[in-house]
């Protein structure tokens, strides 16, 4: 799962990725294509999408009373992280 969350959350080159936590690039492309695999064939449990028009019609009328953003139906979760830029050029 490591090598797997390390390469989804920064994609690089396989082979840096394997030297950084010690296995091959081999490894970590069978373990990102595994643990992707298994997270897609588990997918319809987790993530549901309205299929009506009536569900679409309540998902819209939760969100706007709920968070005041109208027409949204859901979202994806995700991680915002704020990002300083440096104090200095890179090459001084």
């Amino acid at each position: 799962m490591k090598i797997c969350l390390r390469y989804l959350g920064d994609p690089g080159y396989q082979q840096a990725i394997g030297q950084e936590l010690g296995v091959s690039q081999a490894t970590v492309s069978r373990t990102v294509d595994r643990v992707v695999n298994s997270i897609v064939a588990q997918s319809n449990e987790w993530i549901k999408f309205p299929t009506t028009n009536h569900d679409l019609m309540e998902a819209k009328r939760i969100w706007q009373s709920m968070f005041n953003f109208p027409t949204a139906i859901g979202v994806i979760d995700c991680a915002h992280i704020g990002i300083l830029k440096p104090n200095r050029h890179i090459d001084e």
